[in-house]
C-alpha cells in the first residue's frame, strides 16, 4: 500500500505531456475510488490547459498497469448497503467514457497486468500501447460479475465470437491477441517504453501524432488466440451458455475442455448476464449505452450477493468454493436474468449519455 507521503495515483505535468501513474504497485495498482477521482479532475482540467498537448497512463512497478478495481474494500463494505459500491462504479464508468471522448491525445501503455479497471483506464483510450509482458482479462464471471467499465461493449466488437469466449471464460490475453481483440492498439517492446514517453511529454519535439504513427510500424508477434479462433467462432456461438458447454462437450480439444471445466466453476448467473450483456451490447449505439446496462447489472450482483460471495472465495477467505445463488445453469431462468437488466428507479440510473 502507498504511504501517506506517496500518492495512491501520481498526477503532474512534464513537457507537453499530462502524466497519470497509477502508484500502488504492491496492490498491483488497483484502482481506489480516491484515485477514479484524482483522475476525473485531473482530465477536466487538462482539457483547458494549453500547455497539455498529450496525456500518457501508466503504472509504477514492472508487474501492472492496474489489476482491477479494488473489491476487497467493496465486498467489506457490504454491510453498509450499496452505497459504496453504487458511487464506485458510477464515478468509474463516468471516468471510462470521459477516457474515450477525451479531447487530446490520450495514450495508454498496457505493459504488466491489465484487468477489470485497468482494462476500463486503457482500453477505451485513443492510442493504446501493449508490450510483450502485458496480461490482459477481464475475470468477472469467475467473482459473480459480469465484464464491466465497457468491457461488454469491447467484447461485442471483437472478431467472430472472440469476445463471448473472453468474457464468459475471463481467459488471458497476451499484448499481440488484445491488439486481435481490440483491446489494445499498436505493439512496442517494453524496453523502448521509457524512451516512447520521453519523446511524447518533450515540449518543442516531433509532433505527438507522428511519434504515435512511427510506432504503428512496430511489427506484431503472432497471436496464439488467433490460431484458435475458427475453433472459437463454432463452438462459442450457441445463443445459450448450456449451447457452449455442449459444443465444448463435443471436442476432444484440449483447450476446449479447459475452458468447459473452468466455465463450470463460475457463477451461472453471471455467465448467462455475461452472455447477454455482449450479445445485447453488438447492437447498442455507444459506449455509454453499454456502461448505462453495466451499472445495472453490477448494482444487482451486488445486491444479491452474487459479486460478494464470490470475492469472498476467491480473494478473502480464498477457499474456492463459492456458494453461488444457483448451483446449476438450469436453475438460473430466462426470467431472472432479463431482471438484471431492467431499468433502476430513474435517480438511480447511471443515465450516461453519448455527446
Amino acid at each position: 500500500m502507498s504511504t501517506a507521503a506517496e500518492p495512491e495515483v501520481l498526477i503532474r505535468i512534464e513537457g507537453r505531456a499530462g502524466r497519470i501513474t497509477m502508484n500502488r504497485p504492491k496492490a498491483l495498482n488497483a484502482l481506489t475510488l480516491g484515485m477514479v477521482r484524482d483522475i476525473w479532475r485531473a482530465l477536466l482540467a487538462w482539457q483547458s490547459e494549453p500547455s497539455v498537448e498529450v496525456v500518457l497512463l501508466d503504472g509504477a512497478g514492472e508487474r501492472a498497469l492496474c489489476a482491477g478495481g479494488d473489491v476487497i474494500s467493496l465486498y467489506n463494505s457490504r454491510g453498509e448497503g450499496s452505497g459504496l459500491a453504487r458511487t464506485f462504479w458510477r464515478e468509474e464508468y463516468r471516468l471510462n467514457a470521459l477516457i474515450h471522448r477525451y479531447g487530446k491525445p490520450f495514450v495508454a501503455f498496457q505493459d504488466g497486468i491489465v484487468m477489470g479497471g485497468g482494462i476500463g483506464l486503457s482500453s477505451h483510450a485513443r492510442h493504446r500501447i501493449v508490450t510483450e509482458r502485458a496480461m490482459l482479462a477481464m475475470p468477472e464471471t469467475g467473482i459473480g460479475l459480469i465484464p464491466d467499465v465497457g468491457g461488454t461493449w469491447l467484447l461485442a466488437h471483437a472478431p467472430g465470437e472472440l469476445g463471448v469466449y473472453l468474457g464468459l471464460t475471463g481467459q488471458r490475453m497476451s499484448g499481440p491477441d488484445a491488439i486481435e481483440a481490440g483491446f489494445s492498439g499498436v505493439f512496442a517492446p517494453s524496453s523502448g517504453l521509457g524512451e516512447i514517453k520521453r519523446r511524447l511529454s518533450e515540449r518543442g519535439g516531433a509532433p505527438v501524432e507522428e511519434i504515435l504513427e512511427e510506432i504503428e510500424e512496430n511489427p506484431v508477434p503472432p497471436s496464439p488466440l488467433m490460431a484458435l479462433k475458427p475453433d472459437i467462432d463454432r463452438l462459442f456461438a450457441s445463443a445459450t451458455v448450456e449451447g457452449i458447454l455442449h459444443a465444448l462437450s463435443s471436442t476432444t480439444l484440449e483447450w476446449a475442455q479447459k475452458a468447459r471445466t473452468e466455465l463450470l466453476q463460475k457463477s451461472p448467473l453471471a455467465l448467462k448476464a455475461t452472455l447477454a450483456a455482449i450479445r445485447q451490447a453488438r447492437h447498442l449505439p455507444s459506449l455509454e449505452a453499454a456502461l448505462n446496462v453495466e451499472f445495472r447489472l453490477c448494482t444487482r450482483l451486488f445486491e444479491n450477493g452474487e459479486f460478494p460471495e464470490g470475492v469472498r472465495a476467491l480473494l478473502v477467505d480464498k477457499d474456492k468454493s463459492p456458494r453461488w445463488g444457483a448451483r446449476e445453469l438450469e436453475e438460473v431462468t430466462a426470467a431472472a436474468v432479463a431482471a438484471l437488466f431492467e431499468p433502476l428507479a430513474p435517480a438511480e440510473e447511471l443515465g450516461l449519455a453519448a455527446p
